[in-house]
């Protein structure tokens, strides 16, 4: 029963957060950080590296210590909270940094529907250069009109 209840609580905090990055992607990255975001959409370096980059460090600090507290209290619901946060963080790098943005060259192509209207929807995301008006803030969870936009084509 103690492996179902920490499975629930892994995949409660990877589901919890898409929307923790839906809203700071909207309301952080593109409002008072603007400046560590504005790079990932105007490329204003050559760099492998972008200021973008520092988001990742600031995502995982909740995850490091709910796994370090929760270590601490013989793996209680933080460690398994720390560990939907951290496979998340590793989700979001496959998919984002990976297969969207193409940082290393794998994962090129996909024929399979909800890639393409991943891949879709942050291109729609990307076309903004500016903070305002943005669209399409989550990462996993793609509105269905991006999958009807791909069986179209």
């Amino acid at each position: 029963m103690e492996i179902i209840f920490n499975t629930l609580i892994v995949l409660a905090a990877f589901i919890s957060m898409e929307g923790v990055a839906w809203l700071t992607h909207k309301y952080i990255m593109h409002g008072f950080l603007w400046c560590l975001h504005k790079d990932h959409h105007k490329k204003e370096s050559s760099g492998f590296f972008e200021h973008n980059d520092f988001f990742f460090l600031i995502f995982a600090l909740p995850g490091i210590n709910a796994l370090y507290f929760g270590m601490r209290n013989q793996h209680n619901y933080l460690f398994w909270i720390g560990v939907g946060i951290t496979l998340y963080g590793l989700a979001y790098f496959l998919i984002h940094d990976i297969f969207i943005h193409q940082r290393f060259k794998i994962f090129r192509n996909s024929d399979n529907l909800y890639f393409k209207a991943i891949r879709r929807a942050h291109k729609t995301h990307h076309k903004h250069l500016n903070k305002e008006e943005g669209e399409c803030f989550g990462m996993l969870w793609v509105p269905i009109n991006y999958f009807r936009k791909q069986k179209s084509n």
